[in-house]
């Protein structure tokens, strides 16, 4: 199995989670398909959501929520299912 680490595509606030009081997007070891949302980045009030770029499982999340992000910086590691990499 492979790794794939997703970065952050252009610098902004991170959110793990749509709303305070709403659950995560994703946690360590949740599966994911391509193109599931993984977060939330922030520029200038807009929100833009991230998406997931291959199918897998979250093998770690390497920011916390409402960390301040630079363009190109790891954001999550997602463990690559077979057939994806």
């Amino acid at each position: 199995m492979s790794q794939q680490t997703q970065q952050a595509p252009f610098p902004g606030v991170f959110y793990r989670r749509p709303s305070p009081e709403a659950e995560a997007f994703v946690s360590p070891g949740d599966s994911v398909q391509a193109g599931d949302t993984i977060g939330l980045l922030e520029v200038m009030k807009q929100f833009c959501e991230l998406k997931a770029e291959v199918t897998g499982q979250i093998a770690s999340i390497e920011v916390d929520d409402g960390d301040v992000l630079e363009a190109g910086q790891d954001i999550l590691v997602i463990d690559v299912s077979e057939g994806e990499a």
